[in-house]
């Protein structure tokens, strides 16, 4: 079975959707075969890894409304190793549609669990969920082996997390009791700004081995790499944003080393 991580936080504009486009664009150029599913009815992931809206046939709302398995939904990018299941506006109407099924959490976890490997191997399944708790969200949680938090370097950083912290222990006691912190990563940081540095200085100190040693630095290349339906390491592989992900994706491999081989639960 791949391993799969939800990229989530409650707060948007954080770098959420861009970690995961890029972020599985660096696991793919380092050899892993990456998926990433959008579940963001905005569909910027699928955007951003080059997929037009009307080549997205079949979608995450087919997958979750059970007219699709995971197979027929993924499609490949023009990244090898890295395939996409793609969002559509259609997502917006699933939770009327799955409300009333006692299984509504779980749809995600179910059409992973029955993703035959042969088909594609996968090693990794990123999810970039909505920025708010609504049923997407909890299916990615309830999917999930561990879930990786983009925070943003800015003053309420630290509030939303908290209310992000206290989620996750809901999800836990509630939905997916395995479910573990695989790491918070720092983005959109301006080494001239003092704000930045203090917001790193009191995260580390409060969540300590958490949070990665790579930092995602403000880059106006990752920012223009979306409007060309490109991840940053193809648009501009030398750029500081694009190293700071090839970085982050060495550091989570490391990181996922030590997870497999320790009890699940003990890594927060």
């Amino acid at each position: 079975m791949p391993r799969v991580m939800t990229i989530a936080n409650q707060k948007g504009g954080v770098g959420k959707t861009t970690t995961a486009i890029n972020l599985a664009t660096a696991l793919a150029a380092i050899g892993k075969h990456a998926l990433v599913v959008d579940l963001d009815p905005q569909g910027n992931a699928s955007t951003g890894l080059g997929v037009d809206r009307d080549d997205r046939n079949v979608s995450t709302y087919d997958l979750l409304t059970g007219q699709a398995s995971l197979q027929e939904t993924i499609v490949k990018t023009a990244v090898p190793r890295l395939f996409l299941a793609p969002s559509t506006l259609d997502l917006l109407g699933v939770e009327m549609e799955i409300h009333g099924q006692g299984d509504r959490a779980y749809k995600l976890k179910q059409s992973i669990e029955n993703y035959d490997n042969k088909f594609q191997q996968i090693d990794y399944v990123l999810i970039d969920c909505p920025p708010s708790l609504n049923l997407l969200t909890l299916n990615a949680l309830a999917a999930s082996d561990s879930i990786l938090v983009p925070l943003q370097c800015e003053f309420f950083a630290l509030e939303g997390l908290s209310q992000l912290l206290q989620t996750i222990e809901q999800v836990k006691g509630s939905l997916n009791a395995a479910l573990d912190i695989q790491g918070i990563v720092l983005t959109m940081y301006d080494a001239r700004n003092n704000l930045s540095t203090q917001v790193e200085d009191d995260v580390r100190g409060h969540f300590e081995s958490l949070v990665y040693e790579t930092i995602i630095p403000r880059n106006v290349r990752v920012s223009e790499a979306p409007s060309f339906g490109k991840p940053a390491l193809l648009y501009d592989h030398k750029c500081s944003g694009s190293q700071a992900y090839m970085k982050l994706a060495s550091e989570l491999i490391q990181r996922e080393r030590s997870y497999v081989h320790a009890p699940r639960g003990s890594h927060e």
